[in-house]
């Protein structure tokens, strides 16, 4: 349970004042004078600012020595009403800076070495060593405390900032995921239906079949969200929420988008394996904003995808030739669907190229790392 620091101050503060209660009568028996109810009052008066050291540590640590100042002034034995001033001192070293619980400190010192000058009976050397080893051991413990608490502050603000960044991460890769289904499908469809309005009246079977891929694709992209939406609730139960696109799911990509009219082929070249989910993403995602962008941009061009399986890497280019590029749309490039292919390039340490072509067209290539000694000789580089 946590308890308010005011009901801990005030269990403490009646600790230390039944102590002292009880140490009272050992003052005749140390040679003292013994303690009247005068005395017993100033004990319990010493003690009952502490209830609020941790609000104002040093307008207590202040209150406490000027009351015991008076009852040793009194004649009365300095060590029954000690407790109260070592704890305010430790509080203040717990909770100000150096340069305030310093002189609190000498403070406690100076008071205890009058306690020794008044008192007849009192050994010089040993109120010396404790007017200098009791202040200076509460004041270390107080810093120690102090240092503490400030570094367990310190991890606690770390945290909240990483979980903060991990959740900014999340939107961003949840934002892609997002732009990356919608812009591909959406597309898909934009283009299915203008073809099927054109020639809705002349040819049905173009028409139908049209109609027909837009279905499909609709029903993937919805497929495809219901997914997300699914891992972003992540229900207690752990049912699966589906698999990811992977590479194997190329084809039917590439299908889709020569069913809308734009030519496409695609070409696998060394030996078929499958890589890890997250790599198999992030290529199936670019070549797909790739092919997006060759249906937003240069809807009449031809494209090809070549996919290329190497011992330690996976190479993924997408190009078009050039043809029916729309210039408008072109200068508008360089948004989130090209930011998204490098910050998925850049995070499993692999390399990619976007840019125009010699003899014309748009390229993008991706070269992703297959093992942890590739990914950790790749920089990560972005052209």
């Amino acid at each position: 349970m946590r308890i308010r620091p005011l009901t801990v101050d005030t269990l403490i503060v009646a600790a230390l004042t039944g102590v002292a209660l009880l140490l009272g009568p050992e003052a005749a028996r140390q040679g003292q004078n013994p303690l009247d109810a005068t005395a017993y009052a100033l004990v319990v008066l010493v003690h009952l600012p502490l209830i609020f050291r941790s609000r104002a540590p040093v307008v207590v640590c202040c209150l406490v020595h000027a009351i015991w100042l008076v009852y040793i002034t009194a004649g009365h034995w300095s060590v029954v009403c000690s407790f109260g001033p070592m704890l305010a001192v430790y509080t203040v070293a717990s909770l100000r800076v150096p340069r305030v619980s310093v002189p609190c400190a000498a403070l406690l010192g100076g008071v205890w070495i009058y306690a020794g000058a008044v008192n007849p009976t009192a050994s010089w050397a040993s109120i010396a060593g404790q007017a200098v080893v009791y202040p200076a051991i509460l004041w270390r413990f107080g810093v120690l405390a102090r240092r503490s608490t400030e570094l367990a502050r310190q991890l606690h603000r770390e945290q909240a900032e990483r979980a903060q960044r991990e959740v900014a991460e999340e939107r961003g890769r949840i934002a892609r995921e997002l732009h990356d289904v919608v812009a591909h499908h959406m597309s898909v469809i934009s283009v299915q239906t203008g073809l099927a309005r054109f020639v809705f009246d002349t040819d049905r079977r173009t028409t139908r079949t049209a109609l027909d891929t837009i279905e499909a694709t609709g029903k993937e992209a919805l497929e495809e969200l219901r997914r997300m939406l699914m891992l972003l609730r992540a229900s207690d139960n752990g049912a699966p929420a589906g698999p990811m696109p992977s590479l194997a799911r190329l084809s039917e990509m590439t299908e889709r988008v020569r069913a809308g009219g734009t030519q496409v082929t695609l070409t696998v070249e060394g030996t078929e394996r499958s890589l890890a989910p997250g790599l198999e993403l992030c290529a199936y995602r670019v070549a797909q904003e790739a092919l997006t962008n060759v249906l937003k941009h240069a809807p009449g061009a031809s494209a090809q995808v070549r996919l290329r399986y190497e011992p330690h890497q996976v190479t993924v280019s997408v190009t078009d030739d050039g043809e029916g590029v729309i210039p408008d749309r072109v200068r508008t490039v360089g948004g989130h669907g090209l930011l998204g292919m490098r910050e998925r390039a850049k995070l499993y340490g692999g390399q990619i190229s976007i840019g125009p072509q010699d003899r014309g067209g748009f390229a993008v290539r991706l070269i992703l790392p297959t093992s942890a000694r590739a990914a950790q000789q790749g920089d990560d580089a972005t052209t």
